[in-house]
């Protein structure tokens, strides 16, 4: 069994949790996914099975697209509805569109973000939360990711109350945190805030409209149907161009040889060649050979 699997993760597992039941159900230990959905989060995740897995971190690597509620008025220790309030702000607040349009145009484009404290980044090989579960705080990392786009999706003009609610969607970069953009998004007018709920609608070239359940993908395997839901690797191959493999260098290919660099990897990250449609390589620029390209990754046998 190889290929990818859209699953859609439900609120209340985590990642994890869905590997380990589908490396039962599928009856295969070679199961991986493609990006942490912390449990109260559901929505897309892709799993790689089998070969496949071998292009898990191109999945991961993938933008994303999620839709989330923001609330104005509270802070908390996990920057999300699960945490302990660390600041309130009871006041009648009153907030224009113009002036929340312009908050998320601030955050528009690449910004620096410094992951929470419950996090699984890691500090001196130990994880995040492993500290603030102990109640010790550490210095932590900025990092720079990219927000490609982030839209309010509600259409009132003007936004009031002691606590005030929105709808965003943010399309991003890998290592986001929708939960921190919602504080920044917060500070931004001025105000405490946090993440109400969050649904990860896009990973990559996979939609909610791809995906099955645990309990669907159950099913299928009862019925002997699974195969409906596999999709092939080249799935997760669209982002790069794609060469069919002519007589010339098949041979070479195959073999998984240095070649001269091609034309499309000057304009891109990798490229994918083929036989029939069917991956075989995916190449990269030489590293110290600039000339030259190299296989990052070989999957003849998918």
């Amino acid at each position: 069994m190889n290929g990818i699997l859209p699953l859609w993760k439900e609120r209340g597992m985590t990642s994890h949790d869905c590997v380990f039941k589908l490396r039962k159900i599928l009856k295969t230990k070679k199961v991986g996914h493609t990006g942490t959905l912390d449990p109260g989060v559901e929505g897309v995740l892709p799993i790689c099975i089998g070969q496949a897995t071998r292009i898990a971190e191109y999945l991961t690597d993938a933008g994303k697209t999620y839709e989330a509620i923001v609330s104005i008025g509270r802070t908390t220790t996990t920057e999300d509805a699960e945490g302990e309030t660390v600041e309130q702000d009871d006041s009648h607040k009153s907030i224009t569109r113009e002036q929340l349009l312009q908050a998320l145009t601030s955050l528009t484009g690449e910004i620096e973000q410094t992951p929470p404290m419950y996090s699984a980044v890691k500090v001196n090989g130990k994880k995040l939360y492993e500290y603030a579960r102990k109640g010790q705080e550490v210095e932590r990392p900025t990092r720079k990711i990219t927000i490609y786009q982030l839209d309010l999706l509600d259409e009132a003009s003007n936004f009031e109350g002691q606590e005030i609610t929105f709808n965003i969607r943010i399309k991003c970069s890998k290592g986001t945190y929708i939960r921190t953009l919602a504080v920044q998004i917060g500070e931004a007018l001025g105000f405490p805030a946090h993440m109400a709920s969050l649904v990860r609608t896009a990973s990559g070239t996979f939609s909610k409209e791809n995906c099955v359940t645990i309990a669907e993908v159950e099913a299928a395997m009862k019925e002997e149907r699974i195969d409906e839901y596999i999709l092939p690797v080249e799935y997760a191959l669209t982002a790069f161009p794609y060469i069919e493999i002519d007589e010339s260098i098949e041979k070479q290919i195959l073999n998984g040889q240095v070649l001269p660099i091609h034309a499309l990897l000057k304009e891109n990250d990798k490229i994918v060649f083929g036989m029939s449609q069917k991956a075989i390589a995916v190449y990269i620029q030489h590293p110290t050979k600039p000339h030259l390209m190299k296989p990052e990754k070989m999957f003849p046998t998918i």
